[in-house]
């Protein structure tokens, strides 16, 4: 029998902070998806299967994954002025009001949850205003989870979140979003391999549909998802 080099509490700690029950509010959010849905863009398993990839190879692959790898670090080196520095970054590179609003909710409440499971950095080490990728790469360091998996974890839990926003606004059934799953999930692995070759100046979304879209939620008639 060959067993797992992998901490298993670390492993276990990654399937707690991906997991849709964790009670921080992810769910209320389609990062511009409902919009896309409405305008047209994303109509289908085939459309939604390009959007998505394209949010993943010019967002996540460039903002979010290289970017929860070097808070990671600098949680783990206390290094407190990177961690202000990506903080800032990440939320100077939020382009609509409520791609901001979602990182600073979600980040706010799993501090409160993170304060009631009493695992919260010691006073003064957050950001005033930690965004969601700061709060995630802090428990990651804490639970010994090293960053590879870290990230995938990230692109999982965004993966999953984006389908139940599709599989609620479309004619799209479980089975299909069990199909764009199968299709998507080695993107995921390799949307990890080239954030981390990535250097400081490669870094930033280039999201110009995604960015339009959001903006055009705040106005939508109909919503299910918060903006």
């Amino acid at each position: 029998m060959v067993e797992s080099t992998r901490d298993p509490l670390a492993l276990m700690g990654l399937m707690q902070l991906v997991s849709p029950a964790l009670p921080i509010g992810a769910f209320a959010w389609s990062q511009g998806l409902e919009s896309a849905i409405e305008l047209g863009w994303v109509s289908d398993e085939q459309s939604l299967r390009e959007w998505l990839a394209g949010v993943l190879q010019d967002g996540l692959t460039v903002c979010e994954l290289p970017v929860l790898a070097r808070l990671q670090q600098a949680w783990a080196n206390e290094d407190r002025e990177a961690l202000q520095h990506w903080n800032d970054w990440l939320q100077a590179n939020r382009e609509t009001a409520e791609l901001a609003d979602e990182d600073l909710r979600l980040g706010q409440a799993l501090a409160r949850l993170l304060g009631d499971l009493k695992v919260l950095p010691a006073s003064g080490w957050l950001p005033p205003r930690p965004a969601y990728v700061t709060l995630f790469a802090w428990m990651a360091h804490r639970r010994g989870v090293v960053v590879g998996d870290a990230q995938l974890g990230f692109a999982w839990a965004w993966l999953e979140n984006q389908l139940a926003a599709a599989c609620k606004t479309l004619p799209l059934g479980q089975t299909a979003a069990q199909r764009l799953i199968e299709r998507l999930r080695p993107e995921l692995a390799t949307a990890v391999s080239a954030a981390n070759v990535l250097t400081d100046a490669e870094l930033g979304p280039v999201l110009p549909g995604l960015a339009l879209a959001s903006a055009l939620h705040e106005t939508q008639y109909s919503r299910l998802f918060r903006s």
